[in-house]
C-alpha cells in the first residue's frame, strides 16, 4: 500500500510498505526496523516474531518513547508478559498489531507530533 505524509518538520514518515519492504524518506529498508520521528534504526534484532526477547523490549525502552507500536509481520500476535517487562518498568504503552496497521498507527502518531516508536517487522514473515 502506498500513501505520503511528506511533512519534513514533524520527522521521519513512513512512505509506502509491502510484502517485506518499507520505505521511508525515499529509502527502501527489507529487514526489520525501528522508526521514531528523530531516527531510524535498521535491521532491528529480530527478524520474526518468535525471536523476539525481552533484551529487545529493554532496548525500546532506552529510547524512551512514550508508546511503542509493535508490527508484528502480516499477522497480530501479542508478546509474553515477561517479555515486555522493561516497558511496564519504566510506564511505556505498547500497542500490538499487524506491520500495516503499525506502519498507519505509527504516521498518525507522529503526525500528532507524540515520542512515537515503531518496531517494525516485515510484512510476509
Amino acid at each position: 500500500m502506498k500513501f505520503i505524509l511528506d511533512d519534513s518538520n514533524s520527522g521521519h514518515a513512513i512512505q509506502n510498505y509491502g510484502a517485506f519492504e518499507i520505505t521511508i524518506s525515499g529509502k527502501i529498508y527489507r529487514e526489520s526496523l525501528v522508526i521514531m520521528p528523530d531516527r531510524i534504526i535498521p535491521e532491528w534484532r529480530p527478524a520474526r516474531f518468535q525471536e523476539l526477547k525481552q533484551e529487545d523490549f529493554a532496548h525500546l525502552a532506552s529510547l524512551t518513547p512514550e508508546i511503542i507500536v509493535l508490527g508484528t509481520g502480516s499477522k497480530q500476535h501479542f508478546p509474553d508478559h515477561q517479555l515486555i517487562r522493561p516497558l511496564l518498568e519504566h510506564q511505556i504503552g505498547l500497542e500490538v498489531m499487524a506491520t500495516d496497521a503499525a506502519c498507519r498507527t505509527y504516521n498518525i502518531l507522529m503526525s500528532e507530533g507524540r515520542r512515537v516508536a515503531a518496531a517494525l517487522m516485515m510484512i510476509g514473515e
